[in-house]
């Protein structure tokens, strides 16, 4: 193998990707680099010296792999700082309560029921269909117009026949549109968050009542 095609090779096994997984620093591979060069030229064939420009060519090579090795450690400090100071905020939603995805809402047994929607497009009418446990419509809300993005909206568990409904979980469903042209309505729950956790690196809310969602989804926090 000639003396260029060696160094050819140190340079392409060279890590690129995941430095935390590597067995070999950038430090240590152009330590190596070097060390190889000098030997090489030290002992080169004076009938067959190294190739000038395709020395210049691994060193510029090798070069371009530290700066991508330090770069990606850069990155992964970063991700970390990141992550750290997600969970920090995270924290302090403990007690509050959210708006995340979801169709469900809890009527208390004094006070209001809170639920929100999502609206992909300004709307001229939005209106809120409110079903109890056997599925039928005990109330419907005209929220009017509404801008795009996210609403929120309060039940004060009056019926269509004006009388108190029972405290409990109710569902409800949303319909929006702008003239006779639909537009897509996501139903949002009003979750209070009871803790946080960290799931493979995604920051996580821990829900009351069971489940956890994600920090990034939250819509709102009330």
């Amino acid at each position: 193998m000639s003396s260029v095609s060696t160094l050819s090779g140190l340079v392409d096994s060279a890590p690129t990707a995941g430095v935390n997984n590597s067995t070999t620093t950038a430090t240590q591979l152009n330590d190596r680099f070097l060390k190889l060069l000098v030997a090489q030229m030290s002992n080169q064939d004076p009938l067959n010296p190294l190739d000038n420009a395709q020395v210049t060519s691994q060193m510029a090579q090798i070069n371009t792999v530290t700066g991508i090795n330090g770069l990606n450690e850069t990155v992964h400090k970063l991700l970390d700082q990141f992550s750290r100071l997600e969970s920090l905020q995270a924290a302090q939603l403990t007690g509050r309560s959210v708006l995340v995805d979801g169709s469900s809402m809890t009527l208390p047994a004094t006070g209001t029921a809170v639920g929100g929607v999502q609206l992909d497009l300004p709307a001229d009418t939005v209106t809120v269909e409110i079903r109890d446990g056997a599925g039928q419509v005990v109330r419907e809300l005209q929220l009017g117009k509404q801008d795009s993005g996210v609403t929120r909206f309060e039940w004060d568990g009056r019926t269509a026949t004006g009388e108190t409904a029972a405290a409990g979980t109710y569902t409800f469903s949303v319909t929006a549109k702008t003239g006779s042209t639909s537009v897509t309505a996501t139903p949002l729950a009003s979750r209070r968050v009871d803790g946080v956790r960290t799931v493979n690196g995604t920051v996580q809310l821990v829900l009351a009542g069971g489940g956890a969602v994600a920090y990034s989804d939250i819509k709102q926090i009330l």
